[in-house]
């Protein structure tokens, strides 16, 4: 079943935010009518479709929508822990694996694991990785070799998260955005991504990159440094690097992201990839 109207969408949303009310007070999740059980499973159904999303872009603006993430915390509570086949394979869960039909045009590489509830695009290739509940990657997206993406991340279109990047999950607090990756960004190998931060779009994270929410990313492409946090430019080339900080012992070095220079808008994505690593020197 698809979400066709704003009206439907209204609906779910309401009768979800119903019912996480009437646990938040101390209603026992046994006590849910059949109805409502229906509807929680419904959404998810929704979630793992792509019909809605935790987090989408509306004028612009990245909003959360806290109350998809609510299902998902009112879905974890239905469900019980039980062994779990995917094929040759067995797990010990409450929640299940994606069902691939083969026709989602996605090729998925084994011991790949998506889970139920997360939504992957057409076109895009899993090497051996996880993407947990309520991820959204979009079309054309490579997801690396023992790379994961978190609960609730959203990861655009013709990114590339190269082998052993971690993109961070968040279901609670429910205001809480989740990591965001917009479309084609590359994120080189061993990058970690938590904590909200917003990599827009075109951006090139080189190897090794950590970013949180009190990351610094200092951008040293024009006389004096200019300092941000929690969001990578548009285009941004950014690398690994050190500021010094004092402490009671003297300065020391403490890490940072640099933002180095800008990928060109005038040459195909992959191109300009290639050629921002060869122009800039960035390790992947």
């Amino acid at each position: 079943m698809q979400i066709k109207t704003p009206v439907e969408v209204e609906r779910v949303k309401t009768t979800i935010e119903d019912i996480y009310a009437k646990i938040e007070s101390g209603e026992l999740i046994s006590d849910l009518t059949e109805k409502e059980v229906d509807t929680v499973y419904e959404t998810l159904g929704y979630l793992d479709r792509g019909h809605i999303r935790v987090a989408e872009k509306v004028n612009g603006v990245w909003k959360v929508n806290d109350w998809a993430k609510k299902a998902i915390l009112l879905y974890f509570r239905l469900q019980e822990i039980n062994v779990i086949s995917a094929g040759e394979i067995s797990f010990v869960d409450k929640i299940p694996t994606k069902k691939w039909l083969g026709q989602e045009q996605v090729r998925v590489v084994p011991p790949a694991v998506v889970r139920f509830g997360a939504f992957v695009g057409s076109q895009c290739i899993l090497m051996p990785s996880f993407v947990n509940i309520g991820a959204y990657v979009d079309k054309g997206t490579m997801v690396d070799t023992w790379a994961t993406v978190g609960s609730c991340a959203q990861i655009g279109a013709n990114v590339h998260l190269a082998g052993g990047v971690g993109i961070g999950g968040v279901l609670e607090p429910l205001q809480s955005s989740p990591v965001i990756i917009e479309d084609h960004v590359f994120v080189g190998s061993r990058c970690v991504v938590v904590e909200g931060v917003l990599v827009e779009e075109g951006a090139v994270l080189g190897a090794g990159v950590i970013l949180t929410s009190s990351t610094k990313i200092v951008d040293v492409t024009g006389n004096t440094p200019k300092i941000t946090t929690g969001r990578v430019p548009k285009n941004a080339v950014v690398i690994p690097g050190v500021v010094t900080k004092e402490f009671p012992a003297g300065p020391m070095g403490t890490p940072c992201a640099m933002v180095i220079g800008k990928r060109t808008e005038s040459t195909d994505k992959k191109t300009s990839l290639n050629q921002v690593l060869r122009d800039f020197g960035v390790s992947v």
